[in-house]
């Protein structure tokens, strides 16, 4: 038994260290994006003043069902005797459309009237778990000693991007530890213990306070559990329709 333990470990990849040639520093790497695009969005903002919302949604609605029937924004205009600088305005939800208008826009596009009121009528999901409430859940290294909780879950939303919130407690030394591929990102903030953590060809040595954000599509989890107990937030967003982890 001991000289199989000895080969798996002779077998994986040579790894290299977090902070090896070839890794930029976080604060340069920001610096960097920062001078492509702008990280500066604000979560104070409200989208729009409260009169404006339902403009929006219904803008929103009208545009999707128009794109959705393959016709252009003239050939709407035609269909319903508006101008294209109202329809435009309507679209952009700039202005209020009157009942007339929304009867002419659903009998163009084929929808009840109704219809253009789903976003704004749309209920927003939101869950709330106590401390100690989380769902304890079998995912692929769970026989190796790894407890893991799902914190929340929302199905279909807005975003279009599932998020798979976890607490990851790690309580037992193991000889086998799982590897992860998946789609989407993941996001780790290390709470209690010490792990080195690798994804693709590099380790990096976890601690209270430290975090991991990376592409999920490459090979990555625990390498070597250095202080039990290890507990750690995991934090996995995917495109909607597509398999999690």
């Amino acid at each position: 038994m001991a000289s199989e333990k000895s080969d798996k470990k002779r077998r994986r990849p040579p790894a290299k260290a977090a902070n090896a040639e070839g890794l930029k520093p976080f604060k340069q790497a920001v610096a960097e994006i920062h001078a492509i695009r702008s990280l500066t969005q604000n979560p104070h903002a409200v989208r729009d003043a409260r009169e404006k919302v339902l403009e929006v949604a219904i803008g929103r609605e009208v545009r999707a069902y128009r794109k959705k029937l393959g016709i252009t924004v003239a050939d709407l205009a035609a269909a319903t005797n508006l101008s294209l600088g109202m329809l435009s305005k309507i679209e952009n939800g700039i202005t209020s459309p009157s009942l007339t208008t929304l009867q002419a826009l659903s009998r163009a596009l084929g929808v009840p009237v109704t219809a253009f009121f789903r976003r704004f009528e749309e209920e927003r999901s939101v869950v709330f778990v106590k401390a100690g409430e989380g769902v304890e859940i079998e995912r692929r290294g769970t026989r190796a000693g790894h407890q893991y909780n799902l914190l929340g879950h929302v199905d279909a939303n807005t975003s279009g991007v599932v998020v798979e919130p976890y607490l990851i407690t790690l309580s037992a030394n193991s000889d086998v530890f799982p590897t992860f591929q998946h789609e989407g990102m993941e996001f780790l903030y290390m709470l209690e213990g010490e792990v080195v953590y690798r994804h693709g060809s590099h380790l990096f040595r976890m601690q209270p306070g430290d975090s991991l954000f990376f592409d999920a599509d490459a090979p990555h989890g625990p390498e070597e559990l250095t202080k039990l107990p290890i507990r750690y937030l995991s934090i996995i967003s995917y495109p909607q329709g597509s398999p999690g982890d």
